[in-house]
């Protein structure tokens, strides 16, 4: 009994340790299948979410790309044809299927916390506001389509004469810029919106395709675009008053040599009168500049950079008066001498012009005969230029047996059939054409403006085109070159200009700014007394780097002459001299810290380029360690990454 007992005591024992095991296993189990539950459910959730807010929205968004473009191709080639009903017609299309696109393109908005769905909302917010502005651009020009040589309907504008069809532009300018507030608010918002997408957290590429830049590519239009319609607002709304509604105007043009660079673009060449009234215009025939400075009986004393740099003057000339790189501090000096002129003629304003204009011209409306002499824009192997920039050196600077007087006449003659050839044709044909082509010379500086009226000089340079050394609270370069007396070298010298931020070992925002130049062409027959037509020779080049008012230099190297150090235009200005020898190079270092007042927590950069400077010339700019542009230096360049 006892063993009965204890086994009985001891099954007594056992179970409830059985019956505790069987307990256990199932609430184990069960924790198992609640957490598998659990995750299915989350699973389940996520791939609704996943497909219904994320890949139905890709679907639905890749399905409206193809439509979205094949509108804006059918828009782009309607507005090639000049056919203002067929334009008003397919942006109409295509503002529909973007109103498609950019709903479906919604509902991927609440990942707008991913920087790259985030730049992706930007992109279609801009792209709306733009075709807002489109839509009111459309009904601002409508009625006036011929006035911009679009076809709409009845008697084309065309038809009319060139003198009634300038006169009627001018006087109904007002009509056609009603809408520019509206228009220019709503570049605003998209330019806002694109700003907001930083290129640099793209690839450089991604197989073939070129990523990052094309994405700044984009930025870039959108600048340019703002430009327009946003900064250029109060200088559109002056244009009547400008092209002399109500009132005559008369214009200075002074043309530049660019191949023979001075601060402004290049060495003053020739001069013409462009008056204007009601659309009716006239220019005088251009006058070479040194008859002109024939006219003043006594010149004073050059200032003190020409007698340091400039290779046998000692008289301060008119040609040689663009001595700022700031155009309002030139045409000051300019007018100092010019007021002692005997045939001084008072004006409203100046416009520079340099000869990319006439190489532009000539693309636009063909081959143009001056005086027994054809002009081409085509390439001219003699000096590996347009046929017109040879033509016209061969002209106008080749020496002869016999003195030539108005040597650079044919230059106005010149201008004087182009012009004529610009208004004598067909607007539908060229006038769109031209006027981008000018626009895009304005930008890059190879026409700039300055007007004796102050409300107009403010408005020329809120869309800086104005050519002043720009104010910035950030940082700053502008590197100026002067050739002085280096014939037209700057037509064959490279230049590569190398802009690095870094920050240095105590804190503060340090830079190096490296100037390469190369001349790979042989020098050219400078022997005057045989007729040698002096092109390439050694580039005399006075050389000056202006940088945040308060930088301190740390070292300067390259330059043959003592290197000076000094404040001017609102900033401290790097001075020295060098030479580039035809089959050589050069290069200037240069090291310096910026003032403690900028800081390294948002920094930016203002590149501003050297007016008529073409092609020539490349910029890298890498600010900590990251390259943010390699590319051509084309016009002013901006940029902004924190150090």
């Amino acid at each position: 009994m006892d063993n009965d007992y204890g086994q009985g005591s001891g099954l007594a024992k056992i179970q409830p340790l059985q019956a505790g095991g069987e307990t256990t296993k199932p609430n184990i189990m069960g924790r198992r299948k609640k957490h598998f539950k659990q995750r299915l459910i989350a699973s389940v959730v996520a791939i609704f979410v996943a497909v219904f807010f994320i890949i139905i929205p890709i679907i639905k968004i890749r399905s409206d790309i193809k439509p979205v473009t094949e509108s804006a191709k059918a828009l782009k080639y309607a507005f090639s044809l000049n056919d203002m009903d067929l334009v008003e017609s397919k942006f109409a299309e295509f503002s529909k299927t973007y109103d498609t696109f950019e709903k479906d393109a919604k509902g991927l908005y609440w990942l707008s916390f991913i920087p790259y769905v985030s730049d992706f909302k930007n992109g279609v917010e801009a792209g709306h506001y733009s075709i807002e502005a489109g839509k009111d651009g459309i009904k601002a020009i409508a009625p006036y389509a011929d006035l911009i040589g679009f076809k709409k309907g009845g008697a084309s504008f065309s038809e009319k004469s060139a003198e009634d069809r300038l006169q009627t532009a001018v006087l109904t300018l007002d009509k056609v810029l009603g809408n520019i507030d509206i228009i220019s608010e709503n570049i605003r918002q998209a330019e806002a919106r694109i700003e907001k997408i930083d290129p640099n957290r793209y690839p450089k590429s991604f197989g073939k395709t070129q990523v990052r830049a094309n994405v700044q590519s984009v930025k870039d239009q959108f600048q340019g675009i703002s430009s327009l319609f946003v900064d250029a607002k109060p200088l559109l709304k002056q244009l009547p008053k400008i092209l002399g509604k109500d009132k005559e105007k008369t214009y200075l043009i002074l043309f530049q040599n660019n191949y023979e660079r001075r601060a402004t673009g290049g060495f003053l060449t020739s001069y013409a009168y462009f008056r204007i009234k009601d659309g009716k215009m006239e220019i005088e025939r251009s006058s070479d500049i040194y008859e002109l400075d024939q006219t003043i009986s006594a010149h004073p004393v050059a200032p003190p950079e020409i007698l340091t740099y400039h290779k046998g003057v000692s008289k301060f000339y008119l040609r040689d008066s663009n001595l700022s790189p700031d155009l309002p501090a030139s045409i000051k000096l300019f007018e100092s001498l010019y007021d002692l002129s005997g045939n001084k003629v008072d004006y409203d304003g100046v416009i520079m012009l340099d000869a990319k204009i006439l190489v532009d011209m000539l693309k636009i409306f063909g081959d143009t005969e001056v005086s027994g002499v054809t002009f081409s824009a085509e390439k001219d192997e003699r000096c590996d230029c347009p046929q017109v920039i040879y033509t016209l050196f061969d002209i106008v600077d080749r020496p002869v047996n016999y003195i030539k007087t108005d040597r650079k006449g044919i230059l106005g003659d010149l201008m004087f059939a182009l012009f004529n050839k610009a208004i004598g044709f067909s607007p539908s044909k060229y006038w769109g054409t031209l006027a981008q082509t000018m626009y895009g010379n304005l930008e890059q500086k190879h026409i700039m403006l300055n007007f004796k009226d102050p409300e107009l000089q403010k408005a020329a340079e809120q869309i800086n085109f104005a050519g002043r050394i720009r104010s910035a609270d950030s940082d700053y370069l502008h590197v100026n070159g002067v050739n002085f007396a280096g014939a037209k070298s700057n037509l064959y010298v490279d230049e590569i200009i190398e802009s690095k931020t870094t920050k240095n070992s105590s804190g503060g925002i340090q830079r190096e700014v490296v100037l390469t130049y190369k001349n790979q062409y042989p020098q050219s027959d400078c022997n005057l007394e045989r007729g040698g037509l002096c092109l390439n020779a050694p580039l005399r080049n006075w050389l000056r780097v202006y940088v945040p008012k308060g930088s301190k230099l740390v070292k300067f190297e390259g330059s043959q002459k003592t290197v000076e150090t000094y404040d001017s235009l609102g900033k401290t200005v790097f001075e020295g001299f060098m030479t580039v020898k035809p089959m050589g190079s050069a290069k200037v270092t240069i090291t310096y810290t910026l003032p403690e007042s900028l800081k390294s927590k948002d920094y930016s950069l203002l590149i501003q380029k050297h007016p008529g400077v073409e092609d020539r010339q490349d910029l890298t700019v890498t600010i900590d360690g990251q390259e943010l542009y390699d590319g051509v230096f084309d016009k002013d360049k901006e940029f902004q990454r924190s150090l």
